[in-house]
């Protein structure tokens, strides 16, 4: 499956696909790319024709919603992560979770709209159960990291996996 910006489908698709907008070259640390990047703006692909450049966010999505056996919750978030190995870490109890992954997308809205649509488009194939999102945060690289270094926000996603609450 590909990730990213929501748009008219592909010719030939029966559904909407997600679609990721390239990592560009900027992936190994802070230069004038990135900083470009965080000014949305575009820059030289090698063939002369304008990239997008994009960013990570830390995404977390937060569901709830009438009580599901424990067993079930867990297997349906396991599958999940199997199914988008993108995720860092899951967190749930009997009537709610808390999911949290890095996101690559150009810009906020493009990595809101992805984690608003996970839900829905993986509860048949995980099945997931038909709880709704209750809350959403998206933060770039830069104030996640300022926040675990001033203490503040959640722990880093350790340890990875499915865990209860």
């Amino acid at each position: 499956m590909r990730r990213g910006r929501p748009g008219a489908l592909p010719r030939g698709t029966a559904g909407p696909t997600l679609t990721s907008v390239g990592t560009g070259e900027d992936a190994d640390g802070p230069d004038d790319t990135e900083r470009a990047a965080r000014s949305g703006a575009a820059r030289e692909a090698p063939q002369g024709e304008r990239r997008e450049v994009s960013r990570l966010w830390h995404v977390t999505l937060s569901v709830s919603g009438a009580e599901a056996p424990l067993a079930e919750v867990r297997r349906a978030l396991e599958q999940l992560a199997h199914d988008h190995p993108f995720l860092l870490t899951s967190r749930y109890a009997h009537d709610h979770a808390e999911i949290r992954y890095w996101e690559e997308a150009r810009d906020l809205h493009d990595a809101a709209a992805v984690a608003l649509r996970l839900w829905g488009e993986h509860r048949s194939t995980a099945r997931l159960p038909p709880w709704e999102i209750v809350g959403l945060e998206v933060i770039d690289r830069a104030t996640y990291h300022q926040r675990i270094a001033e203490g503040y926000g959640p722990p880093p996603a350790s340890p990875v996996g499915v865990h209860p609450y």
